[in-house]
């Protein structure tokens, strides 16, 4: 919108990076049966994974509504698209071949996907609708499941009485919210002229940390073999 990328969002997104990565190393440790079972499934790392899960989504809201806010260009939304919806075939795949059982079928990049073709339709309204929508997202997720939303096909939207078992699950309901909150917040901080001035921050130091965040797909498929193969390495070595 500003006529120059707004390196504080890809900063934004490397902070989420960074959190992303030690969630799933504390995963990995538990895996490996080196930390207390159970440890990532309560408590503080409940919270913190659903934090990190949010902060993504919010950030496609607010990256949704700075590339296409002012008109939706159609060309390059399609391709990021496209990028998503591969990355997220892929790890269904690849999760499919390992853990056939628990394979992520809605994870946080099926997710997004689905979140910024729902966010198309947000991008001209007023902020107090969407985000009135996206309390409407929390809300429909809290009220449910629903018996009419009792089948396979349905088990995305998040509003199913039973799903599939899966190592990653974060569906429509109550997940569309962050991103639809992070394209409200990104209108009410272009109104206030917020994005402007942040155009402005564009030193060595601030590329520097925002390059993780320019490239947060990558990351987010090879950053879990990496980390894996470093633990299996260590507990050969040390072990």
């Amino acid at each position: 919108m500003t006529g120059s990328r707004i390196v504080a969002v890809d900063v934004a997104r490397t902070v989420a990076l960074a959190g992303m990565v030690v969630f799933h190393f504390t995963r990995n440790l538990e895996d490996f049966a080196l930390i207390a079972p159970g440890t990532t499934t309560q408590g503080f790392w409940w919270v913190f994974a659903r934090a990190v899960a949010g902060s993504f989504l919010f950030l496609a809201g607010v990256s949704l509504w700075l590339a296409h806010g002012q008109g939706i260009r159609w060309r390059a939304f399609l391709r990021r698209l496209a990028r998503l919806v591969a990355a997220a075939g892929l790890v269904t795949l690849a999760t499919w071949a390992v853990l056939p059982q628990a394979f992520v079928y809605f994870g946080i990049l099926h997710s997004i996907a689905a979140a910024s073709m729902i966010g198309l339709a947000f991008l001209r309204l007023p902020a107090w609708a969407t985000l009135a929508a996206a309390a409407g997202a929390v809300a429909l997720a809290y009220l449910g499941p629903f018996a009419a939303f009792d089948a396979p096909w349905l088990w995305w939207t998040g509003l199913s009485p039973g799903i599939r078992p899966t190592i990653d699950f974060e569906p429509v309901f109550p997940w569309l919210a962050p991103c639809l909150a992070g394209i409200a917040a990104a209108r009410l901080a272009g109104r206030a002229g917020l994005w402007h001035r942040l155009a402005r921050w564009q030193g060595p130091a601030a590329r520097a940390l925002g390059w993780p965040g320019r490239h947060s797909l990558a990351i987010y498929l090879v950053h879990q073999p990496v980390l894996i193969a470093l633990i299996w390495a260590a507990t050969r070595a040390f072990g």
